[in-house]
């Protein structure tokens, strides 16, 4: 019996995000690996140098980097599927560099190739799950990316503290941990080429058959006339026909067509408010801080076991939820949340610092000069820039809600025409409110086409009565 649609395009989704695995794991594996005495032999003296130290992880940001730039010129000519293969034979080489390394130099290399095919794997998951998905589920299958990132740093968390705890002083305390993250590589670039390629791909080639086929594969039991597979055929091909009357793409369409510009500074905007809140400095540098406040090794990597966990359990939150809340509201009540835990910690930090540092501080000065509270002083620092905190907090939160438009439930083909005709400012709009998320589901169910949400002109008119007709004829005959 054949798998249902909707399962057999999860299928898919999940095993690209194999490479998502690879990521969160490389991203937590390193903060694991660092403190290990033996690792610190072997990199010899070097790396007692902090700028040195630095650049183990940091090199892999870098090649993270570096790998951006061609993935994009990969993916469109050669396709999805050879570009993750390419990725993953990259990071296999790194990843084999650095469980291998015999000094800093090499473990240097072995980072930046692994974070260099980190780069394509990074890119190419999520966008291969978006053009395979079908617009009910496309959230919450591209959420996955994340998903799976955080099972890959909840993963490297508990190896590298399993082998903190029985492997202590060993080589193969630091050397095992970096060995297991070639294992998701090696299926991801031998199986990938038997799934599906994305149909959008295929016809921005001009391989229309195949692009059906493809379609069909994944939303119709293979059914080539299935009313759906038509008309994303059609969606696509009209897509397609108007990228032409544009002209060839270029790097430059990104700044000098707005709406292009629009949705590159909401994401260049959306993913600097995420780094500035100093995840990756703790995701990277944990075992550091914990260790200058006092705690062992191996109970700092309990610590960052336990946080993975934490952070797991809102990752699968996010893949539950997010087609049924929409994107705008996770994205303003977490940035709410983010913004207020800060300053809760500012506040406490503030007032009650701890009685060591108040303490000592009293011995320091004669009697007649205690009088003079200093303490207050940076107490009214802390109140003065509280103020400011909250208004950046309400910034951030009030900028997503007045400038994002809601994208669940929409077609990939509809985003041009969502980003060119959405006004600016997006509240009370039709563009706040999340797409028919149950009628795309019942699509999706019952193998109807439920007509699209935005796209009104001429042609995606003519289009919808077409689609109307598909499914009076399908309603027909079954």
């Amino acid at each position: 019996m054949p798998l249902p649609p909707k399962v057999y395009t999860w299928l898919c989704g999940l095993f690209a995000s194999l490479g998502s695995i690879i990521f969160g794991y490389d991203l937590g594996v390193i903060a694991g690996v660092l403190p290990a005495k033996d690792f610190a032999a072997v990199m010899g003296p070097r790396f007692e140098d902090s700028n040195l130290f630095g650049l183990v992880t940091s090199i892999f940001v870098l090649g993270c980097f570096f790998g951006m730039f061609p993935v994009a010129y990969c993916a469109d000519h050669f396709g999805r599927r050879k570009t993750i293969q390419l990725g993953s034979l990259i990071y296999i080489f790194g990843g084999a560099m650095q469980t291998g390394a015999r000094n800093l130099d090499m473990m240097y290399v072995g980072r930046f190739f692994a974070g260099f095919g980190v780069g394509f794997l990074a890119d190419l998951a999520p966008l291969y799950q978006a053009e395979i998905a079908h617009p009910s589920i496309r959230g919450r299958l591209t959420t996955l990316q994340q998903f799976m990132l955080g099972i890959g740093a909840f993963t490297a968390s508990w190896v590298t503290y399993g082998c903190a705890q029985g492997l202590a002083g060993t080589q193969a305390e630091w050397r095992i941990p970096l060995g297991i993250q070639i294992i998701p590589a090696l299926p991801l670039i031998s199986f990938i080429g038997f799934f599906p390629e994305s149909p959008r791909w295929l016809a921005e080639k001009g391989r229309m058959e195949d692009a059906r086929a493809s379609l069909a594969r994944l939303h119709a039991h293979g059914d080539l006339n299935d009313p759906f597979v038509t008309s994303q055929i059609d969606d696509i091909q009209a897509e397609i026909e108007k990228s032409k009357d544009i002209g060839s793409a270029s790097w430059s369409e990104l700044f000098k067509v707005p709406s292009n510009f629009r949705r590159l500074s909401l994401g260049f905007i959306l993913q600097f408010s995420v780094q500035m809140t100093g995840v990756s400095a703790i995701q990277y540098y944990s075992t550091e801080i914990f260790t200058t406040m006092g705690f062992s090794s191996t109970r700092v990597l309990l610590f960052q076991s336990i946080n993975s966990i934490i952070a797991l359990i809102g990752e699968a939150c996010c893949v539950i939820w997010v087609d049924h809340t929409g994107r705008r509201r996770p994205l303003v009540v977490g940035n709410i949340a983010s913004g207020l835990s800060f300053v809760v910690g500012s506040i406490l930090m503030a007032r009650w610092p701890g009685s060591v540092d108040n303490d000592a501080a009293h011995y320091l000065y004669p009697n007649q000069s205690k009088g003079y509270r200093y303490h207050e002083l940076f107490v009214l620092d802390i109140e003065l820039v509280t103020p400011f905190a909250f208004r950046a907090v309400g910034w951030r939160a009030l900028f997503i809600w007045s400038f994002f438009p809601e994208t669940t439930g929409r077609r990939l083909e509809e985003m041009d025409a969502l980003f060119e005709n959405a006004p600016v400012f997006i509240p009370r709009s039709a563009y706040a409110k999340t797409g028919d998320r149950h009628a795309a589901e019942k699509e999706l169910r019952e193998g109807n086409f439920v007509p699209g949400h935005l796209t009104e002109d001429a042609g995606a008119g003519q289009r919808r009565v077409a689609d109307e007709e598909k499914v009076d004829d399908y309603d027909t005959k079954h």
